[in-house]
């Protein structure tokens, strides 16, 4: 099968031929139909997490994608061939990911049945954002009356926060460019600010000089986030996807902070599926990349700044 895989940390990705996984017990084998690019991607194949993640090489990228189920391993019973799946396709000590023609995932891992209505190219960019934008508002607890910073509201996490945000019914102030101002107003966000010019801090107290009840940072690095944590009343929490926070200094300020980790379940997969069939939460897909295409692609995103979610296509 093609895949994109790398030789070693921070080795540069490459289209390979690698043998197709067999299913083990207990584990559905899916003939991939697209996989999503997230960030951290590329921070496991530069080598930011091998303190804790010690690959097979050459290890496949990836975890995100959505598929067909095309054979089943003993023992499993909730799946059968045929079905159409997506969640995360994910197994470094087999050197597996979801950048390849064919995935394994565990029956009772993160998988589900793909949304009604939806296509592989849509729901490969489902698991990784839009279940990082809900625990990121479950740790907020958010609720209505609520007003909400979303800081790097244009990706793709950042657009299901929003969406996620207003639908708990917060007041969404997103950040955006004015280019992008349309995209998230659309989303559901009630505001914006653009970071691009002036003091983000700033214009934010403008328009709420008595401050905000909370702060969804998917960006700011640590050392860098006391400018939106002074936004902050009395009680308001900040919550970081990068691991920012200092959570005792935040305490002493009277202010909450939630170093956010993000597990997706099937569960979560399940309930993300049943918003997106009765409309209530949506994914736009930036752009659908073959898959030979990938290797140039990931050198272009490392750069930044999406405005969705990037899907290479099987």
């Amino acid at each position: 099968m093609r895949a994109i895989a790398i030789s070693d940390f921070g080795a540069a990705p490459e289209l390979v031929e690698a043998p197709e996984p067999e299913p083990q017990p207990g584990e559905l084998l899916v003939r991939l139909r697209a996989a999503a690019y997230n960030p951290v991607d590329a921070k496991i194949a530069a080598g930011a997490m091998k303190h804790r993640m010690q690959p097979r090489f050459p290890f496949i990228m990836g975890q995100d994608g959505a598929g067909v189920v095309t054979a089943v391993g003993a023992e499993v019973s909730g799946f059968r061939p045929g079905d159409e799946v997506y969640g995360r396709f994910s197994d470094p000590a087999r050197g597996l990911g979801s950048y390849a023609e064919y995935g394994v995932v565990a029956q009772d891992g993160p998988v589900a049945r793909m949304p009604k209505g939806m296509i592989p190219e849509q729901a490969a960019a489902v698991p990784t954002a839009c279940a990082t934008a809900r625990t990121l508002v479950e740790a907020a607890r958010l609720d209505e009356g609520h007003t909400v910073l979303v800081v790097g509201a244009t990706g793709g996490v950042g657009q299901a926060v929003i969406q996620l945000a207003a639908l708990a019914g917060a007041r969404v102030i997103a950040t955006a460019a004015p280019a992008d101002a349309d995209l998230v107003r659309g989303l559901g966000a009630a505001e914006t600010a653009d970071h691009t010019t002036g003091r983000l801090a700033d214009q934010v107290l403008a328009a709420h000089p008595d401050g905000i009840d909370a702060v969804l940072d998917l960006v700011t690095p640590a050392g860098a986030t006391k400018p939106v944590e002074e936004l902050l009343r009395p009680g308001g929490v900040i919550c970081s996807i990068v691991h920012a926070l200092d959570l005792d200094a935040l305490a002493a300020r009277e202010l909450r902070g939630v170093n956010v980790v993000n597990q997706v379940t099937a569960q979560t997969l399940a309930e993300l599926a049943d918003l997106i069939d009765a409309g209530r939460l949506k994914v736009r897909v930036q752009a659908q990349v073959p898959l030979d295409q990938a290797p140039a692609t990931l050198s272009r995103l490392a750069a930044g700044h999406a405005r969705g979610k990037t899907v290479f296509t099987m």
